[in-house]
């Protein structure tokens, strides 16, 4: 998180067993409110793969507990999807239950199994076919210039006056980091960028991060041609796909067009919850345990 420290008032938390490290909050605080870390996609409370349920109670407790101490009136948990987990993990569902706290937003990730998808579409299939027709070619490169100078950039300000979360220095920063982990793959037409995707790649899942293509992707088939093979060949051996949200005005609502675009590849509904704890609450989870 150090790339963007300069934007956010770090207050993240470590949570200590008998001087083991056990759990970890990324956080930052607004005014007197606390957050799930804003800088982060996918955050919460991260915890030890070994954790059990009574010591995630009391890791949750003595969170809110210290929060509280510190005249912190709130926290905005923000809970990681099932898809990016190892093993179940709904404890920190069942625990938003047991201390009241309100559900203020709730995003719709499109993910695809990749082990048991539906069939594309006949849309996506004929993206494809436009694709090879076209004689477009995909290259895995190591830089991020070409994609967010000639097409990401580009688009967002086109459509919506807007940049790209990451800035190209960022992103780079972030590969040079992370280089098995987060891989650019672009669509050429005789060899003229037309299309890309940036993927954020997990143990289990393939997340593209941003996805664009050019004013001809369309008639090109450029995204259903890169995407395609993504998905069947690049990361085939992975459990999930995620395409990302489509939701828009904090979840509540969905860009029809583009939900419409990533159903053809089969993906379907995986949520992802934030909510609103009152640390005063901690006194809730004192007698769950029988």
């Amino acid at each position: 998180m150090d790339y963007h420290q300069d934007r956010f008032n770090d207050f993240s938390l470590m949570i200590y067993k008998n001087e083991k490290l056990v759990a970890l909050l990324p956080a930052n605080k607004v005014d007197n409110e606390v957050f799930s870390h804003q800088g982060l996609t996918y955050g919460g409370l991260l915890l030890d793969s070994n954790i059990k349920f009574r010591d995630t109670l009391n890791v949750l407790r003595v969170v809110l507990k210290f929060l509280y101490d510190h005249d912190i009136s709130s926290i905005n948990v923000k809970l990681i999807p099932p898809i990016y987990v190892g093993q179940p993990s709904d404890e920190l569902s069942y625990l938003m239950f047991l201390t009241k706290a309100e559900l203020i937003r709730r995003d719709a990730l499109a993910v695809l199994k990749l082990n048991n998808r539906p069939k594309r579409s006949k849309d996506r299939v004929e993206g494809y076919k436009r694709g090879l027709k076209n004689n477009l070619v995909i290259k895995e490169v190591q830089d991020f210039d070409a994609f967010w100078n000639v097409v990401l950039k580009v688009n967002l300000q086109e459509k919506h006056q807007a940049n790209p979360v990451h800035s190209l220095n960022e992103i780079t920063l972030l590969k040079e980091k992370f280089p098995n982990r987060i891989r650019q793959f672009n669509v050429y037409k005789d060899e003229n960028i037309v299309a890309g995707t940036t993927i954020f790649e997990t143990e289990y899942v393939a997340h593209s991060q941003y996805i664009s293509g050019n004013s001809d992707k369309n008639t090109l088939g450029s995204l259903d041609f890169l995407h395609t093979h993504l998905i069947e060949n690049v990361f085939k051996h992975k459990m999930y796909f995620d395409f990302g949200i489509s939701n828009e005005n904090s979840g509540k609502n969905v860009n029809e067009g583009l939900q419409y675009w990533k159903e053809g590849f089969g993906a379907r509904t995986v949520t992802q919850d934030f909510y609103l704890v009152r640390t005063e609450n901690y006194k809730l989870l004192d007698d769950v345990m029988l």
